[in-house]
């Protein structure tokens, strides 16, 4: 597969998959040089508690940014966030892939039904979540600050 504008003699870098679609047979692919990583990220997400991009990454990862974080999470039913994010220092968007979820912010609720619905909100807006249904969602919050994660049990974990 070529894209337009691209080398015929480019390289194709390719997930590999094994299984069918939508099963549990799929292998995250890494690094395929020092500047590119190819992954899935239903299965890279597990590593840091669904974050994908973010400062807290080691340095040398293509996947360390300053300026940007970018999660995916999958939500069980009645999932919610332990508490608040308070002071919050960023700006979000936050986008339904599949489910129902809610988002909490000061005086209002948002319900995102339908795939595609999104919300942003910036600096100074306090927010939390509910998964009415069991849901994916992506997320991306810039810049890129260290905090706000809620302690999991026994210790604080790397993000929330």
């Amino acid at each position: 597969m070529r894209r337009v504008g691209q080398s015929p003699s480019a390289p194709v870098s390719r997930v590999i998959r094994t299984g069918t679609k939508g099963s549990a047979g799929r292998l995250a692919f890494g690094p395929v040089d020092d500047r590119v990583y190819v992954g899935y990220a239903g299965k890279d997400a597990v590593a840091d508690r669904g974050w994908l991009l973010g400062h807290f990454k080691d340095a040398g990862d293509p996947r360390h940014s300053e300026a940007v974080e970018i999660k995916w999470s999958v939500h069980p039913r009645a999932d919610a966030r332990a508490e608040w994010v308070r002071g919050e220092e960023r700006t979000a968007l936050l986008v339904l892939i599949s489910g129902r979820f809610r988002v909490e912010l000061p005086g209002r609720s948002v319900l995102l039904e339908e795939q595609g619905d999104y919300v942003v909100w910036g600096r100074g807006v306090d927010h939390s979540w509910f998964a009415e249904e069991e849901s994916v969602v992506l997320t991306v919050r810039w810049p890129s600050v260290p905090g706000y994660a809620v302690a999991a049990e026994g210790g604080a974990g790397p993000r929330a």
